[in-house]
């Protein structure tokens, strides 16, 4: 079963009254307040939501500063894919989305929902118009359901969803989640179905993003989860809003080994992973369940990022879509896996590949101008 990154969603923080003495002010807060309980209490099914919390609201604005995302565009005539549990079109910032397909691999239901809510969070980074912002609000968005109400996924449905995406015009692939890489993937025709799907994608000069996965520290077993680990594939590990590295971010074996399995060759630039790092810890996203917001800890989030900032990038230059700068799909994918390197801003004191900070965090407005 293919696992996904696990987020953990945190509470909103409510400051307290600076002091006890009532102004007309306070009275009429109190008042709205009452107001808004009311509309809760009497329609349960329509929850009063204003805003996202002061938290929420600096989390986003800090994840877009730091890859200097605040002007570069709205990602209008590319398509995305977003492969994850679903959409909740209901959610009072996604009411403007009309999705360009759907697709539900799980159910097989008509219309879109998400049982999960891991899918409607992924989604927001890039679409929602209300309480927080997408970045990259005007894409033309698929979603595609290979993750159940557990959040888990079979690798076959996650190959299935791959294709779908392929079929239906996706110039990205976003992909939130990973497993184990295939054990035997050294030997020919031995690899997981996610990973060979993701390679026909790239072969078609569609971009693929995916999380590096969020077993770091005492737990990393050594290596990006699939289908992250595929060579063209984007490997995206998460920082927090500040630039540190997220504890829980996957590193990345890319000196080749024999042991243990899988076995790997060695990565050669700009191909080793995880090749960049984007927001991931803290992060605001959209709560399906309640129809509100809340922060997130992992890698699907910074997964996204990434997404988007291709897709901006894809808008500036659609002559980069579907391989055609080079004639040659792979030879593009690779053209632009080489300048997200040379735009990436790497930690402090770093100068070259780092297996837990790839080649440095996302900087969107650095990849825009090596294009323009």
């Amino acid at each position: 079963m293919q696992q996904v990154p696990t987020e953990v969603p945190l509470p909103d923080k409510v400051a307290a009254p600076p002091g006890r003495d009532l102004t007309l002010a306070s009275v009429v807060l109190l008042l709205l307040c009452v107001a808004a309980l009311s509309a809760v209490v009497l329609f349960p099914e329509k929850v009063l939501v204003v805003r996202p919390s002061a938290v929420a609201m600096e989390a986003e604005e800090g994840a877009a500063a730091l890859i200097g995302a605040n002007d570069g565009g709205t990602g209008a005539g590319v398509r995305v894919c977003v492969v994850d549990s679903g959409i909740d079109l209901e959610h009072p910032d996604l009411a403007a989305v009309e999705l360009a397909g759907w697709n539900d691999l799980v159910n097989d239901l008509v219309e879109p929902y998400d049982d999960h809510g891991h899918g409607t969070a992924m989604a927001g980074l890039l679409v929602a118009d209300g309480g927080l912002t997408g970045l990259a609000q005007d894409v033309e968005l698929l979603v595609a359901k290979a993750l159940a109400s557990t959040g888990e996924g079979d690798d076959e449905a996650v190959a299935e969803a791959i294709e779908w995406c392929q079929q239906n015009g996706a110039h990205i692939i976003s992909l939130s989640l990973g497993g184990a890489p295939g054990a035997l993937s050294f030997l020919p025709g031995s690899d997981r179905a996610s990973e060979g799907a993701a390679e026909q994608a790239i072969s078609q000069g569609i971009f693929v993003v995916a999380a590096a996965g969020n077993d770091g520290g005492s737990e990393d077993d050594g290596d990006v989860a699939s289908p992250g680990s595929v060579q063209r594939v984007i490997s995206v590990g998460a920082v927090h809003v500040d630039g540190t590295l997220w504890s829980g971010s996957s590193i990345g074996d890319n000196d080749g080994r024999v042991w243990p399995l899988p076995m790997l060759f060695p990565r050669q630039d700009p191909d080793k992973k995880p090749e960049l790092m984007a927001p991931g810890a803290g992060v605001a996203v959209l709560h399906a369940e309640s129809g509100g917001w809340s922060l997130v800890d992992g890698t699907s989030a910074a997964t996204v990022h990434v997404t988007a900032a291709l897709a901006l990038l894809l808008e500036q230059r659609p002559d980069l879509r579907s391989g055609g700068l080079n004639n040659s799909a792979e030879q593009t994918i690779d053209s632009v896996k080489q300048t997200l390197m040379e735009t990436a801003k790497p930690q402090p004191g770093q100068e070259d590949h780092d297996d837990s900070y790839g080649y440095g965090i996302v900087r969107v407005d650095r990849l825009l101008a090596a294009y323009a």
